[in-house]
């Protein structure tokens, strides 16, 4: 798939930037365990955190698939940071765009575009996971204001967040039916951090359990219409999972580029280890995942801009993208043999960063099922 001129000097803009702005603080980010606010606050700067926001809403007013290099390219950089740009983008900012009134988009919009606001998704409850329809969480209508009541789990950028897109019950039922979505900002009373998860991987990206203790948000925080907030999720999520399979491409392409510096610099029996065919076919195999991976995210993302139905296609994007990074991933640190599995070397971390892309915004299960169900309703 050929992409138009735009789209390559979009990508050379954000690698220039990664390369030079996100790249040198990767290490210290994994280490410590947070992404510095100056980095963030770049971000915003350089239009990042409102690509696809109109700019009369203060963004870049570009594409999605424009949102998806970026993701991309941060990614391949330090993926901690790439899925804070995911989450914010993808969840915090496109639900609001995509649902919210006017005078709600004119009111959160430009300040989560500039990065003064980041924004999270609150979705999955500790009883809650991939069955979003058994989420507890309760907003009481009590006149003039609605009252919520819940945890969250798993919540990305909890940390830094100043919004969040909460999903709670509105009617008690015992499925999906009932749910509405709120905005939420996180200086209203009764809002709280449990606790910030310790992770395997993606460890600069705060990943919370949030209280939500009689926290009271105006009637207008509604966001679409009310007992229709399970619609607004599972559209959320099918764009959201383009950004999730372009923060695994990212990945995948940061340990190949290692791997193939590597084998080309380390010398063994007298070569270097890319003269061994045995490595070659390693690399051409890592090559064409990564390869396969792009095509279905560019398909998925033009789906979107087009405006057509692209739910099956995020899925397969997202599916195959996050298996083929740690598949990827897997292999590097197998071609730097010892060295690859020690912290001095990156690709340790990216075999870490890369398992979460196989779980988050679906597993790969659910991905899976959301294929099926596409293609066998497409025989009825």
């Amino acid at each position: 798939m050929i992409l138009d001129e735009k789209y390559n000097e979009i990508r050379d803009m954000v690698k220039k930037f990664s390369d030079s702005e996100v790249a040198p603080l990767a290490m210290k980010i994994d280490h410590e365990g947070a992404i510095p606010s100056e980095l963030i606050s770049k971000l915003g700067e350089n239009g990042l955190l409102g690509s696809y926001v109109p700019e009369e809403y203060g963004g870049a007013g570009m594409d999605y698939m424009s949102y998806s290099l970026i993701v991309e390219e941060i990614s391949r950089s330090c993926a901690s940071t790439g899925v804070l740009i995911s989450a914010h983008t993808s969840l915090g900012i496109w639900p609001i765009l995509n649902f919210g009134t006017e005078a709600q988009k004119k009111k959160y919009l430009p300040k989560m575009a500039s990065g003064e606001w980041i924004g999270c998704f609150c979705l999955s409850e500790p009883n809650a996971g991939s069955d979003a329809g058994s989420l507890t969480t309760f907003a009481e209508d009590k006149g003039d204001h609605w009252e919520i009541n819940g945890v969250k789990n798993w919540i990305t950028n909890g940390k830094e967040a100043g919004v969040c897109i909460v999903f709670a019950k509105t009617k008690k039922t015992p499925d999906y039916k009932g749910i509405s979505a709120f905005i939420v900002e996180t200086t209203n009373p009764g809002f709280s951090i449990i606790k910030e998860e310790d992770k395997l991987g993606i460890r600069g990206s705060s990943t919370c359990q949030l209280a939500f203790d009689k926290v009271i948000v105006p009637k207008d925080a509604l966001l679409g219409e009310q007992e229709k907030g399970f619609r607004v999720a599972m559209a959320t999520l099918d764009g959201g999972r383009i950004g999730i399979a372009s923060q695994a491409l990212g990945i995948a392409q940061a340990a190949f580029d290692y791997a193939i510096r590597y084998t080309t610099q380390r010398i063994q029996f007298g070569a270097p280890l890319s003269n061994l065919q045995g490595i070659q076919f390693m690399l051409a195999d890592m090559s064409t995942k990564i390869g396969a991976s792009r095509l279905l995210i560019y398909h998925a993302s033009a789906l979107k801009d087009a405006g057509v139905n692209y739910s099956k296609e995020s899925a397969q994007a997202k599916l195959f993208a996050s298996e083929s990074a740690m598949w990827v991933t897997t292999k590097a640190i197998q071609l730097c043999g010892g060295n690859g599995y020690t912290k001095e070397y990156p690709v340790e971390r990216y075999f870490r960063d890369a398992k979460i892309t196989e779980i988050y915004e679906g597993t790969s299960e659910v991905q899976r099922m959301v294929i099926a169900a596409s293609e066998l309703k497409a025989i009825h």
